[in-house]
């Protein structure tokens, strides 16, 4: 029975503690542990559904929450060298994307459950591949900003040409191709 909510307090955070690039300061996170813990509950305490929320307020949700989640993971074992380093589970058979630390009204969830079991099988659109950030450098960049609804599609767009155009991630030159590996997912 929850209604939309406001991605405001993210948009914050992240305009404050992430660059342009995508480079995540962890630590400013961390000394903004009121705010940042303020969102979490409030993606916690605000599932999504079909008959209050429109189908762009429910995506946006879902991305900002596997990326909020995602930092959660990171600052909750801070320090950490890569994400993979974070264990839990059957070594070689579960991932750090399989714990199951989040709980939203009483679901829980890992961080594959929100990619793929809710954003990729729910919604048609491949570009989230863009938008969800892994933590590692080989993802994607976390966006400075929150996804909203009233800007989903520009900001969606605006990540898949951001990083089509990423030289460190894609490689174009005369008649060879070396493009990322996400683009064959």
């Amino acid at each position: 029975s929850s209604q939309p909510i406001s991605h405001e307090a993210w948009d914050s955070l992240l305009k404050k503690h992430v660059t342009v690039e995508g480079k995540v300061n962890y630590k400013g996170f961390i000394q903004d542990s009121l705010k940042f813990n303020s969102y979490i509950s409030l993606l916690q305490n605000n599932h999504p559904n079909k008959k209050n929320w429109t189908d762009d307020e429910q995506l946006a949700y879902w991305i900002n929450a596997y990326n909020a989640f995602t930092v959660q993971l990171i600052i909750d074992n801070y320090p950490v060298k890569s994400i993979k380093d974070i264990k839990n589970g059957i070594p070689f058979v579960n991932t750090v994307w399989d714990i199951k630390f989040i709980n939203i009204e009483g679901a829980n969830y890992d961080l594959n459950n929100i990619e793929h079991g809710i954003i990729r099988k729910n919604f048609e659109e491949p570009r989230i591949h863009f938008a969800v950030n892994c933590a590692s450098i080989s993802c994607p960049r976390l966006r400075n900003e929150a996804f909203t609804a009233d800007k989903l599609d520009q900001q969606l767009e605006d990540n898949v040409r951001y990083f089509l155009a990423n030289t460190t991630k894609n490689k174009i030159s005369g008649d060879k191709l070396q493009l990322s590996k996400l683009l064959k997912w």
